[in-house]
């Protein structure tokens, strides 16, 4: 029988190392000797609340949910509704944490365990400070952010091949008790990336063909941003890769098909600098969510016929945001 159970944010570099963190914390501070892991993304939205976590919970870079006894955000969006923040404030303690402006959760978590219980285990510090440059991207250019291949990215491009949450679950375990550069050398972990490599080479060839109407999978509209609709199957499509087309794009804003529907995907130019608007509240109200800086959302089975139409939607809620801000700026 386990200890406990941690519910993570999956497949995510940032959500695999703020289960590192947490899980290390949990054995040498209270004792806990199994820990049992649960990856969960976002297309759970819609059912999280109504998930009943084994208990005792713990959930790091997840949405918010009442029954969890620990639980650290910081994600903009991650009460699904109004009664719930009002939840957390009640709960608000060093058990219940939520910062919007951290970089990464796992950045948020390490700073909190140091100042709340005054632990902090620095083996875990080269995981932390990648989980924020992966999760910030703070990537020095979109170059990097596809083709890099130091230890970690290697780990991060391997993640973006599926929904694996059995692979993210040992990689738990395996990060909690080997340096980096080892755990991205083993035969499991080279064999991901090189299948990232070669699957991320054809989603990029993707982007460069034509849809039935001949119509270019990518283009770059006179707002500055880049849109695409683009097949995923089979192939990677790094979200990095609309700035490998066009550089100078404020913003992309996509569509990926699946096999079992469709994800919309928008993020603002890391490395432009330029007020925009919070992508995350602009998803949020498709039943999607993200950061400021990220946005996205999962259309299952029906739901992924009205790709175009949600795409177009989001599209115009980002440029009337944007024109609101210049009006605001103007008066």
């Amino acid at each position: 029988m386990s200890d406990g159970h941690l519910y993570f944010h999956s497949p995510c570099f940032d959500g695999i190392v703020s289960a590192v963190l947490i899980s290390d914390f949990f054995r040498v501070r209270r004792q806990w000797k199994d820990i049992a892991l649960h990856g969960v993304n976002y297309h759970r939205r819609e059912k999280w609340l109504g998930t009943r976590l084994l208990q005792p919970a713990i959930v790091v870079d997840f949405l918010y949910h009442p029954s969890a006894d620990f639980w650290v955000d910081h994600h903009s969006t991650t009460f699904l509704t109004p009664q719930l923040r009002s939840d957390f404030r009640g709960h608000a303690d060093d058990s219940h944490v939520f910062d919007p402006t951290a970089k990464s959760c796992a950045r948020l978590l390490w700073n909190h365990l140091q100042h709340a219980f005054s632990y902090r285990n620095t083996q875990f510090e080269e995981l932390v400070t990648w989980a924020d440059k992966t999760d910030s991207a703070d990537y020095e250019s979109a170059s990097e952010a596809i083709f890099g291949d130091s230890p970690a990215l290697r780990i991060v491009r391997g993640l973006g091949l599926d929904d694996d949450h059995r692979h993210c679950q040992q990689l738990v375990h395996l990060l909690g008790t080997k340096p980096l550069a080892e755990v991205a050398d083993l035969p499991a972990v080279r064999e991901r990336y090189k299948r990232a490599v070669e699957q991320t080479s054809a989603g990029l060839v993707r982007f460069e063909q034509k849809n039935d109407e001949g119509r270019p999978a990518i283009v770059l509209i006179d707002d500055g941003i880049a849109v695409f609709d683009v097949d995923g199957r089979g192939v990677n499509i790094n979200r990095y890769s609309p700035f490998h087309f066009f550089p100078q794009a404020r913003y992309s804003l996509g569509i990926v098909r699946s096999e079992d529907g469709a994800k919309i995907t928008a993020m603002r130019n890391p490395w432009l600098e330029f007020a925009s608007v919070s992508l995350g509240s602009i998803f949020e109200k498709v039943g999607g969510g993200g950061h400021p800086r990220v946005g996205s959302v999962v259309l299952d089975g029906e739901r992924a016929t009205a790709a175009n139409e949600i795409q177009r939607q989001i599209l115009n809620e980002m440029l009337r945001v944007e024109q609101g801000h210049r009006e605001e700026q103007e008066s």
